[in-house]
């Protein structure tokens, strides 16, 4: 089984490399964007709480998206080949909670891949984005609040993972198929 961590800043391609990932791999996906987005679209009371945080460019409450994600990741059934872990986990705290909940089901993170770009390069990114796709959360000023989000708070899991011994780094720059490339190397050597 191989439960891999998608890691990198808003825009870093996450989403795309792991479409890649589960279609070569066969492994589950839980984006926290997604599973969010689904709730604040289907009106839920997570969704109303965690539109309100997205909003502001904050993060969601860890005890909250443990819960969400213990119940989504269990949803997959006991024998899949392994989960990729897209926007989550984003802080120490979620690192070790993620850690716990996969420990209690005998399950582990196999790597931490870390897709690196620029941040003059995912701010062209995200403005695209949002001009194609309409998300309200990609806007100049919000995408400001997230990468410093992403500076103060998230980036220090890159030490957290390399102290466990499973982090990747890997350059962002590229196509779609280059940067793939160099994340299925990181793959087959686990």
């Amino acid at each position: 089984m191989k439960n891999i961590v998608i890691f990198g800043a808003p825009g870093a391609g996450k989403g795309t490399q792991s479409d890649k990932l589960i279609e070569k791999y066969g492994l589950g996906h839980i984006s926290t964007g997604d599973v969010l987005r689904n709730e604040i679209k289907n009106g839920t009371e997570l969704g109303k709480t965690a539109k309100g945080y997205i909003d502001n460019g904050q993060l969601i409450p860890d005890e909250l998206m443990v819960d969400i994600l213990a119940g989504v990741y269990d949803s997959f059934g006991k024998e899949h080949k392994g989960v990729i872990f897209d926007g989550f986990p984003r802080t120490i705290p979620q690192a070790e909670a993620l850690k716990k909940m996969l420990a209690e089901r005998e399950h582990n993170v196999a790597a931490m891949i870390e897709l690196f770009v620029p941040e003059d390069e995912l701010m062209n990114r995200l403005i695209l984005r949002g001009q194609q796709s309409g998300r309200s959360d990609d806007n100049e000023e919000t995408i400001k609040k997230r990468l410093n989000v992403y500076h103060t708070q998230t980036s220090p899991l890159i030490d957290w993972y390399k102290s466990e011994g499973i982090h990747h780094h890997v350059e962002g720059l590229g196509t779609i198929d280059e940067i793939f490339s160099r994340i299925e190397s990181v793959i087959d050597s686990l």
